[in-house]
């Protein structure tokens, strides 16, 4: 069938458990809203070998052995496989910068297919660990992405990124970077959680909300503290923190030794996630002023907006690209623990009116979706597909 008259064909290849990887959701959402755009697309991903449904979303899985770092080898090994069997039906490969060294010597099977499938990579994240508390794994790891980038900006056909911001830390050429898609949220699923919730009333606890990884690089420690004081100097609030991650054991040590007003749980199903939100008033994200934080685009700020809840933030970029100078947002002006005891005075001075201000969140969620996301991802290999075939 002549290319112009066929669907257009994406490979995405994931090399993460689809289940249970934190960052599975924006490639099953996107799959979704890809497909709805007209793109035949195969999500490929890890799990039990054969066609699996994720979230109502089918992925095509492949296994790994449980060795760390032969399982990379093997599980492309299975990629490489499928696609070139496919070769010729297939237009765009997309994928992540792990699976970059099993992808870039398919390039050379191009001379053969008439430019056909184009090769983009696509950065969502850079290291998060802190370097004087990474581990061996970590450090490879954040040395592995470093190489990967910069390679990518020679042999990647073409680059998306999560954000602007992103593509300028990365340094990708302009004539390599097609566009740029952040994160988002299925409004409409997660404004059920609005109509479930009782809000506060004088005297009752304001409950605030985290979802997300429990890392020393999060700041957690300091908003919980700044709870204890707060609530120390006659506020009631209580802190809810889900998620896994290094510094979780310290944070449920120090809620144990805490007034009961910081409470630490697991990580969560994501299809639990807005019946969560549902039982909480303010969603928070208290990260520092850090590059890794200032290029990102966190899906739980717009899973907060989308389940009509005002938001406790630090002002960075990150945040503020998104919120602007919106009222339905408590900035923290520091990731210090005074800075966060004012934010709190501000959301405890104004505790009647956070369903107003959640009402606020709620509309701006809308602008918001992954739809919306798709669309720009859908331009950006449209466009990026024709001016590469010229």
């Amino acid at each position: 069938m002549p290319l112009k008259t066929r669907p257009r064909r994406l490979v995405w290849v994931y090399p993460e458990y689809i289940r249970t990887a934190l960052n599975a959701v924006p490639r099953l959402e996107m799959t979704k809203e890809m497909r709805r755009l007209g793109w035949t697309t195969d999500l490929i991903a890890v799990g039990p070998r054969g066609t699996q449904l994720a979230q109502g979303v089918e992925v095509l899985c492949f296994p790994w052995p449980k060795m760390h770092y032969v399982r990379y080898a093997v599980y492309h090994g299975h990629v490489v496989l499928y696609m070139l069997q496919n070769w010729r039906s297939i237009d765009i490969v997309l994928f992540t910068p792990f699976s970059a060294p099993w992808i870039f010597p398919l390039r050379l099977l191009r001379i053969f297919s008439k430019k056909r499938p184009v090769l983009v990579m696509d950065t969502r994240t850079v290291a998060m660990d802190a370097e004087d508390q990474a581990t061996f794994r970590q450090k490879f790891r954040a040395v592995f992405l470093a190489v990967m980038k910069r390679s990518a900006n020679r042999w990647a056909d073409g680059q998306t990124a999560i954000t602007q911001r992103m593509a300028e830390h990365l340094r990708i050429p302009p004539n390599k970077l097609w566009g740029t898609w952040p994160s988002g949220v299925d409004a409409a699923r997660f404004s059920a959680a609005r109509p479930k919730r009782k809000w506060p009333d004088s005297g009752g606890p304001v409950i605030i909300v985290y979802i997300g990884t429990l890392s020393y690089e999060r700041n957690l420690m300091s908003l919980g503290k700044a709870v204890v004081e707060s609530n120390r100097q006659g506020m009631n609030f209580e802190l809810l923190l889900y998620g896994e991650g290094t510094e979780k054991r310290d944070l449920e040590a120090y809620a144990g030794r805490a007034d009961g007003s910081v409470k630490v749980h697991g990580a969560i199903p994501h299809d639990q996630v807005p019946g969560l939100l549902a039982r909480a008033h303010v969603g928070t994200l208290p990260f520092p002023d850090e590059e890794k934080y200032r290029v990102s685009s966190p899906i739980k700020l717009f899973e907060y907006l989308g389940s009509g809840m005002p938001i406790l933030a630090t002002r960075i970029v990150c945040h503020t690209d998104v919120l602007g100078n919106a009222d339905y947002v408590f900035w923290a002006e520091g990731s210090d623990g005074e800075a966060l005891l004012r934010a709190l005075r501000q959301v405890w001075k104004n505790r009647l009116q956070l369903s107003i201000l959640g009402e606020k969140a709620l509309g701006k969620a809308r602008d918001c979706t992954w739809a919306a996301s798709a669309e720009r991802l859908d331009h950006a290999l449209n466009h990026g597909l024709a001016s590469f075939r010229r």
